[in-house]
């Protein structure tokens, strides 16, 4: 049994020593109500946390609302780059991920050390869904 937890305790350690995780959010449009047009929950309702398992693929979960309930949803995520900084997104919430999942693209672009804006357009796969598609605007820290 030492063995095993060693192993596991080894593991974990060698893990987050080389990972690189990067936090990622959305900007959402400003309400009625902001005085002066920005309000810090344009940036942090839809914050979320990236694991990059390798230089190509990166998985997270990402916060998206709350429902009707008042409880916090998330959507889980997986992204694949293409290149240097073009990338494609996958993500589905956390309940009835199959009908609701979302598809899209991005592209990462370098402002600052490892702050990085990124445009992305993604479109529902839902099938009773007319969405036509959203561009987002993100922005995304790497470390």
């Amino acid at each position: 049994m030492k063995k095993v937890l060693f192993t596991a305790a080894l593991a974990m350690t060698t893990l987050f020593a080389s990972a690189q995780f990067m936090v990622v959010t959305t900007v959402t449009e400003a309400s009625d109500e902001a005085e002066n047009g920005f309000e810090m929950e344009q940036i942090t309702d839809k914050i979320g946390l990236g694991y990059m398992l390798n230089d190509n693929f990166t998985v997270g979960v990402q916060r998206t609302g709350e429902d009707e309930n008042g409880d916090t949803t998330y959507d889980m995520w997986a992204r694949y780059n293409f290149g240097n900084d073009l990338w494609a997104v996958v993500s589905a919430p956390s309940e009835e991920a199959s009908d609701n999942m979302s598809v899209g693209i991005g592209y990462s672009l370098n402002i600052w050390k490892a702050v990085y804006v990124e445009p992305s357009f993604t479109m529902s796969m839902a099938d009773d869904s007319d969405d036509e598609g959203t561009l987002n605007l993100g922005l995304a820290w790497r470390f």
